[in-house]
């Protein structure tokens, strides 16, 4: 066979070598040890947690190390992209904070290596491909899809490995004659790798996570490019990793599979194999049971939903780091203020089996950093994203911004600061009774306490209120109240005998804060009433006290 003449028959239009290629990507100017990582999804237009896992994992080893992040589009399968997919990508990962240093951006590319959509590197490809041609390490196969068919149908009823390998490899050892009458026919073809791997063979590889793992060697003749020239996943992959020099690859334990054929693409292709990662599958409890998550059964797999949910992207972040690092939470309890990019993150501490995705953990790591926000942090993060899910309350909140910043400022800085707010989400509930547009009476006044009673505690208190009185002063007209109406202003002195008394100061305070607020729980009163002022303060306790 002359691999040669074979190669220029089947790429007469590709003059370049790979020397051309090296010559074109050239090995980084970086420190040593400084890592390339790289994001690499398919503009599906879904963008799901394992996508944020493995990119975060991809850009603390980049950032850590002083290397370079990158993001490349691999769209060779035209079928699965959906119009605006790469955009989408681009914006859910900046929202959530993970930023690249180069790649495929919404209006082209930024960095040196590109381009970086794998659509626009037929040329790249088909190099390599034909250099593999040249080198006899690849072959033209004109098999029809019925023709594959059948070789599946005839492997399944003799309960053998799929594939095309052996003797179902029709045109493996093809004369040249054969294959000129199926080119000159005008038949499509596929360029296949000739496989020197034997079924059965295996040997040990070094994951990064995963630790010393059996592969089994690929003996299958796959696909590299596909009929219309556009390369097959794994074949783009190889050469895009290569010679966007790409330190570490960051991926999904569910392409274990395909690590064999990856391995030998390497080997054929003379190239440096970079180091694998592959990373846990994130799970979660189903009646008691782990699964996987699911784009169709949980929609906490999407990031949109944590987006529209209103968890901050420092939120999610510090939550994604727990499940990287078994040690973060340690670092982040002894280091509270520091980002966590701070946190000197390592996949030795990354676990080699599945993550549990836990809702409580979450909404407490959100809670407690929504609550270490300032003031003016919380009301142009709450206020970004209202406008886009709450847009009403967006309106009130921008209407009059030192009013909501007022509001959000209650229980916020300290050592022990409020933690009333989960999501932003959480903040239409939260506010709604200080705007009189929203405010309604969610809780009902107790029935085990007179109606009379509770008129009368209004009514005095309406009466006596004093917005110039300090908070001790205040609290104590609460309790002055409460004794001239039957109600115990001792704590201690109810509790010892409470059939003594109509109720406590406790529930005197309980009665102010449902006529103001509508609820049993709220933010500190004082400050409510304060923010509300005198004027609605009073007439809200007083049309409660008539209403009643």
């Amino acid at each position: 066979m002359d691999h040669e003449y074979l190669a220029n028959l089947l790429y007469p239009d590709i003059d370049t070598v790979p020397d051309d290629m090296e010559k074109a990507y050239p090995p980084r100017d970086l420190p040593e040890g400084a890592k390339v990582t790289r994001f690499a999804p398919s503009p599906t237009g879904f963008i799901h947690l394992g996508n944020l896992y493995g990119a975060l994992t991809d850009e603390r080893l980049a950032h850590q190390s002083g290397g370079v992040f990158f993001l490349r589009i691999e769209d060779t399968d035209s079928k699965r992209e959906v119009e605006g997919g790469v955009e989408l990508i681009i914006d859910m990962l900046d929202k959530f904070g993970i930023h690249f240093d180069e790649g495929a951006t919404s209006d082209g590319d930024n960095g040196s290596y590109g381009p970086y959509r794998q659509s626009r590197r037929k040329k790249v490809y088909q190099t390599y491909a034909k250099d593999l041609v040249r080198k006899g390490l690849a072959y033209p196969c004109f098999c029809t899809p019925e023709d594959l068919n059948a070789i599946r149908e005839e492997q399944e009823r003799e309960k053998l490995t799929p594939g095309y390998y052996g003797k179902w490899a029709k045109w493996r050892d093809a004369d040249l004659d054969s294959i000129r009458r199926e080119l000159d026919a005008g038949r499509p073809f596929v360029l296949r790798l000739r496989s020197e791997g034997h079924e059965g063979d295996s040997f040990k590889f070094d994951d990064l996570v995963k630790g010393k793992i059996d592969i089994t060697a690929n003996f299958i003749d796959h696909v590299l490019l596909k009929s219309d020239g556009i390369p097959d996943y794994h074949f783009a992959h190889a050469v895009d990793d290569h010679l966007m020099r790409t330190t570490h690859v960051v991926r999904d334990e569910s392409w274990l599979p395909s690590l064999p054929f990856h391995i030998e693409l390497f080997r054929v292709l003379g190239f440096r194999m970079p180091k694998y990662i592959h990373t846990a599958q994130v799970l979660k409890l189903d009646d008691g049971k782990k699964r996987k998550l699911s784009k169709r059964k949980d929609p906490e797999f999407a990031m949109s939903f944590f987006y529209s949910r209103g968890y901050p992207a420092e939120v999610t972040l510090e939550y994604m780091m727990t499940l990287l690092n078994s040690n973060f939470e340690e670092w982040r309890n002894a280091n509270p203020d520091l980002p966590y990019t701070d946190f000197p993150f390592t996949v030795k501490k990354m676990s080699p089996s599945g993550c549990l995705f836990d809702f409580d953990k979450l909404n407490d790591i959100s809670r407690t950093v929504i609550s270490r926000f300032s003031t003016e942090k919380m009301y142009s993060s709450s206020v970004e994203w209202a406008r886009e899910f709450d847009p009403e309350l967006a309106d009130l909140f921008t209407a009059n911004p030192d009013y909501a910043k007022a509001i959000l400022s209650i229980g916020r800085g300290g050592k022990k600061p409020r933690k009333d707010i989960t999501v932003f989400s959480d903040l239409r509930s939260y506010a709604d009774f200080f705007f009189d547009g929203l405010f309604v009476q969610k809780d009902p006044f107790p029935d085990v306490f007179a109606t009379e009673k509770i008129r009368e505690v209004l009514s005095l208190y309406a009466d006596e209120y004093d917005e110039s009185e300090d908070r001790d002063m205040w609290f104590a007209r609460i309790k002055s109240i409460a004794e001239r109406t039957g109600f115990c202003p001792d704590m201690k002195e109810y509790k010892a005998a409470p059939e003594l008394y109509a109720g406590s100061v406790a529930d005197v305070s309980m009665f102010i804060r449902l006529a103001l607020t509508g609820r049993l729980n709220s933010p500190d009163m004082y400050d409510v009433m304060h923010i509300l002022g005198r004027d609605r303060s009073v007439s809200r306790i007083r049309k409660k006290a008539e209403e009643l």
